[in-house]
């Protein structure tokens, strides 16, 4: 049975398909579902997949506090340095959470504690999280 002609929202386009395989490969992110993302990654879905707020799935995954799946897209090759649309980065998202083993991870793969707009290590003094300092900032620049 076709589609009316006049109920254009009935019809699925492929796009809309795209669409809606990114929002669920999105939510794997935010969900902490490392192995099926990491699957998915390795057959080929860019690891630093964006979605319309320009949050990465790396940036996702950290905010979440979904340390393993931070550590398997680093190791896929997600880009620490990626900001979102608001200058946030995934290591400001681990260390908003205060997300130890995130931000150890995003910071042995090269992610910079001073990077984007709204910087891990100026989070990290805005809410006093002592914890984050030390492991941003070297002895004596906190």
């Amino acid at each position: 049975m076709e589609p009316e002609q006049d109920e254009p929202w009935k019809q699925s386009a492929p796009e809309d398909e795209a669409v809606a395989f990114a929002h669920r490969m999105l939510d794997l992110a935010r969900e902490g579902e490392t192995a099926q993302l990491a699957a998915y990654v390795d057959a080929g879905l860019p690891v630093d997949l964006t979605d319309a707020k320009g949050d990465t799935l790396l940036i996702l995954a950290a905010y979440n506090e979904h340390a393993d799946t931070v550590a398997a897209l680093l190791e896929r090759g997600a880009d620490p340095a990626r900001v979102n649309d608001r200058g946030q980065s995934a290591l400001t998202a681990a260390t908003f959470r205060n997300s130890v083993d995130a931000v150890k991870a995003l910071l042995a793969a090269g992610a910079d504690p001073e990077q984007g707009a709204q910087s891990a290590l100026a989070t990290a003094r805005m809410f006093e999280l002592p914890e984050m300092l030390k492991l941003l900032a070297p002895e004596g620049d906190r």
